[in-house]
This record gives structure tokens, C-alpha cells and sequence, in this order.
């Protein structure tokens, strides 16, 4: 046991201390996002919104995100990274403390749009901070690093979140969201250097390759905004299929999600360490992970068993656990061939978009055809994400470029 116990703290050495305070503030940003997996239960059953205007509501909320990550590349690489996230944090506090007096449907579009305009404009910047601030050998484990402060913040989140709904009501959670982010911007500016972040920006790529023109690059985009759409099921139709087929209270839904959270905090890092010294490829690991994902939402279509749910959330947080890591890390290596900025914000633009369709889609889709379909929907949708990474790999085999 305490050989095991040293294992696992030897797979955290060797980061950098900028790294290690990245993934604090975004824990602490990422603690306050409990609003998230409840905004579609808050929709419907607090304001009283139908689901076909939810899906509404929650495309202007991935159109923002697009636009913001967007916009955040663009900035990065113009003012710096550093002055990005500051201001992007910020204004996201105060942002979401505002809409929680927005509740007409016109209004709530507008609000949520630039709420993530805003916040996410932090993303591209965060994870250029981050790569600027790793060793090349360690650009996949300072990934990881961050995702665990990422999904310990969203196992606190919901687990608080719930028990907040449950004294305060839904007001609670948008107070919450907005400290937070308020908190880890005076962190931000308390322990990272501007003159040294102002210093890394000014390094430049000679010759940029534009990510517009890098073929393989898209193909790999349109295989992760698949997965996202897939993946982001779990933050709006899931939580309703919890309720509604099995009964879940909103304390227990937020427990449920809060397990995923917990098992990455605990498995991802050894995990994503031993997967990063094996054999296994970028590519073959991303496709691996897109599988379970698929395979999550195959297995509810089996049995009404409440206990599927687990076994469903199990498969989901490994895929997880390791289809972002290692595609972050594949972003990154091919941002090498032009601007940081340009090529993260569109990685993570990937998601951006799926959060315009993937929210949209799944409730239209739970409304007309009911949760079964939309599950073997999703398990399609997975198999053609799984193609082009196939495809991909083949590409860059002919290419003879690291896969």
C-alpha cells in the first residue's frame, strides 16, 4: 500500500510551480461552475421552460462559447496571455451573479450568450499559459494535471450544488459561480508574474503554418466536436433522463456527477502516466476513448437497472480520462507548426461548437423520439467520430508524422 501511495506521487513530479498554481485557479473557478449541470433542470423546472426552448437557450450558450474561444485565441496572441485571463475571469464573476435576474427567455438568450463570450476567452489562454510553462516531456502530465483540478472542482460543484439548491434554491448556485471566478483572479494576479508572462509572449513561431490550411488538423477538429457533442449529453440530457426514468433527486444527481469527478481526481493522473510511457499512440488512445464514451449510452439502452447509471458514468469518465488528455496534447504538438493562440482556441473551439448543437440536438431529440434513441443516436455519432480518427491516423502514417 505504501509503495502504491509513493507511485502515485511520483507520477505528480517533475511539474513546474506555475503549473501547480494553474491548476489551483482553475479548481477554484472550476468549484464555482456547479450552475452548468444544473442549468437545464434549472430552466425547466424553476422558470418553467419548455425543453424545446431550452435547447434554444443552450445553443446561444454554446454559440458563446465558440465566439469567446474564438475571440480568447485571437487576444492571446495579440496582448499576451496573461491580460486575457485576468480580465476574462473577472468579468465572468460579476457576469454570472447578473443572470441570475434574468429570467425571461428573449433576456436569458442575450445573457447567457455573453456570459460565455466571456468566460471563455480564458480557455485558449489558460492553455497556453500551461504549454509555455511545461517541458516538452511534460506537456501530457501538466494536461492531466489540470483536468484534475478541473473535475475536483466539478466533483465539489454538483455535491455542494445540490445541497445549495436544496437550502438556498438556484440563486445560490449563481452567487457561487460568481465568487469563485472572483477569487481566482485575485489569485491569478497574486502568484503569476505579468512581466514574465509579457516576456514568454513576445517568443514567436518563424514562419507560422495557419491552422486553416493544416488538413489533418481539421479532421481531427471534426472528429472532437463529435466527441463533444457525445460528451456534453451528460451535462444536459443526462441529468434529465436521471430525473425523469430513474427518479434522481437533484442531491443525488449531483452526487452521480460528482463520482465522475472523484475517479478522475484519483485514477487519471497514474492512468494518463502509464498510458503516456507506453507504446499506445495519440491517435489510438483518442479513438479508445471515444469507444467507452460511445459505449456509455449503448449500455443504458439495456436494462432499467438503476445500477446501469454507474456502470454507464464508469465507462463515460474513463473515456474521459483519456480521450482529453491525449488530445490536448495532440493539439499542442501540432500548434509547433504556427501560433499557439490560433491553434488552441481552435481546439477547444471543438467543444464550443458542440455545445451549439450538442445541447440543442439531444433535447430535440429526447422530445420527439424519447431517451432510447437519442442514446443509440449518440453510440452513431461515436462510431463516425472513431472513423476519422481512423482516417487521421492514416494520413499522418503516409505523412510519416508522430500519431
Amino acid at each position: 500500500m505504501k509503495k502504491l501511495y509513493f507511485n502515485y506521487i511520483d507520477t505528480f513530479r517533475g511539474l513546474s510551480t506555475e503549473v501547480w498554481w494553474l491548476a489551483l485557479m482553475t479548481f477554484i473557478n472550476r468549484s464555482g461552475t456547479m450552475v452548468i449541470p444544473f442549468l437545464s433542470l434549472y430552466l425547466t423546472d424553476d422558470l418553467e421552460f419548455s425543453l424545446k426552448d431550452v435547447s434554444w437557450i443552450m445553443s446561444c450558450f454554446g454559440l458563446g462559447s465558440v465566439i469567446g474561444t474564438w475571440l480568447g485565441g485571437k487576444l492571446t496572441d495579440k496582448i499576451g496571455y496573461y491580460k486575457v485571463m485576468v480580465r476574462s475571469l473577472l468579468s465572468t464573476g460579476v457576469l454570472f451573479i447578473v443572470l441570475q435576474f434574468i429570467n425571461t427567455f428573449a433576456s436569458l438568450c442575450v445573457g447567457i450568450f455573453l456570459v460565455m463570450v466571456v468566460a471563455d476567452t480564458f480557455r485558449p489562454a489558460m492553455f497556453v499559459a500551461m504549454s509555455v510553462y511545461s517541458k516538452p516531456e511534460n506537456k501530457t502530465r501538466s494536461v492531466t494535471l489540470i483536468r484534475l483540478a478541473i473535475n475536483l472542482g466539478y466533483s465539489a460543484g454538483p455535491a455542494v450544488g445540490g445541497l445549495i439548491i436544496t437550502s438556498l434554491g438556484y440563486s445560490g448556485l449563481f452567487w457561487m459561480d460568481g465568487i469563485t471566478c472572483i477569487l481566482a483572479t485575485l489569485l491569478l494576479m497574486k502568484v503569476l508574474n505579468p512581466k514574465v508572462a509579457k516576456a514568454i509572449d513576445d517568443k514567436i513561431v518563424e514562419n507560422p503554418v495557419s491552422v486553416f490550411k493544416d488538413k489533418p488538423f481539421w479532421i481531427f477538429f471534426a472528429a472532437m466536436t463529435i466527441f463533444g457533442i457525445i460528451f456534453l449529453q451528460y451535462f444536459s440530457t443526462m441529468p434529465l433522463y436521471y430525473k425523469d426514468i430513474h427518479g434522481l433527486t437533484e442531491l443525488e444527481i449531483g452526487l452521480l456527477l460528482g463520482l465522475n469527478g472523484f475517479i478522475i481526481f484519483v485514477l487519471e493522473m497514474p492512468l494518463i502516466k502509464w498510458l503516456d510511457d507506453s507504446h499506445f499512440t495519440k491517435i489510438g488512445l483518442m479513438l479508445f476513448g471515444l469507444f467507452l464514451t460511445a459505449l456509455s449510452f449503448y449500455v443504458l439502452n439495456l436494462t432499467h437497472w438503476i445500477g446501469i447509471l454507474f456502470i454507464g458514468m464508469l465507462f463515460m469518465t474513463v473515456g474521459e480520462m483519456i480521450a482529453f488528455p491525449f488530445s490536448n496534447a495532440f493539439a499542442m504538438d501540432r500548434a509547433k507548426k504556427g501560433k499557439q493562440g490560433e491553434y488552441l482556441s481552435m481546439y477547444v473551439m471543438a467543444f464550443s461548437i458542440a455545445h451549439v448543437f450538442g445541447h440543442n440536438v439531444g433535447l430535440r431529440l429526447v422530445d420527439r423520439y424519447g431517451y432510447n434513441t437519442t442514446w443509440s443516436i449518440m453510440v452513431a455519432l461515436g462510431i463516425i467520430g472513431a472513423l476519422l480518427l481512423g482516417y487521421l491516423r492514416k494520413i499522418l502514417a503516409t505523412e510519416n508524422e508522430l500519431i
